[in-house]
């Protein structure tokens, strides 16, 4: 792709993260470190989105962590400023990137060109696996639908199995691995071998 493709953003603001975030995944974020306050501030006046990465290498807060390769867009939906100094802001995954180069900037940011990656491959979900839907449903029943964003599509392979990797107690180097992956349907079969082997299915 060429720099002027739309799938090309040539300079994103990098978040990383301990966690990973999905395409229509929601994640409540606490800013309160100056170099990520400003990056906030900047997405909402622009109404640009920022990257969020699973951290590679280092930790939140301090020198800049090296990010993993692959992550996700965020877009800010909602904010609050409770206390001077925190900023509360609800985020909501977009496109999956690739990080081409990345710079740090003075300020401590990171800041890279990156590539969208293709929309991943979606399908009904198999009847298989209707167990992966049938926990999600009864986890969304218990803790409110408020957990996902809207619309909820319990049929989709793709939906089912980020919301799922979003809530099961998966080791985040296994979550990232999940997210990487280009085959929603092949997502669903490792979740849900995941379920059987804790016996997590209902059956």
């Amino acid at each position: 792709m060429s720099g002027a493709d739309a799938g090309i953003i040539e300079d994103l603001a990098i978040f990383p993260l301990a966690t990973v975030l999905f395409p229509d995944g929601l994640l409540p974020l606490r800013i309160f470190e100056q170099r990520y306050m400003d990056m906030a501030k900047d997405c909402l006046k622009q109404e640009r989105p920022f990257g969020i990465c699973l951290i590679r290498s280092g930790s939140e807060v301090g020198a800049p962590a090296i990010p993993e390769a692959v992550g996700c867009l965020a877009r800010i939906v909602d904010w609050d400023m409770q206390q001077l100094g925190m900023l509360q802001v609800k985020a909501r995954g977009g496109a999956r990137f690739r990080i081409l180069a990345s710079h740090v900037t003075a300020a401590g940011l990171t800041r890279a060109r990156v590539e969208l990656l293709a929309t991943e491959t979606d399908a009904a979900l198999p009847p298989a696996y209707l167990a992966c839907a049938r926990l999600l449903r009864a986890v969304l029943d218990e803790h409110g639908e408020s957990l996902v964003a809207a619309p909820l599509r319990f049929e989709s392979s793709a939906w089912v199995g980020a919301r799922l990797t979003e809530i099961l107690p998966v080791p985040t180097a296994a979550k990232q691995k999940l997210l990487e992956l280009d085959d929603a349907v092949q997502r669903i079969e490792i979740l849900h071998k995941f379920l059987v082997q804790h016996r997590l299915t209902g059956a």
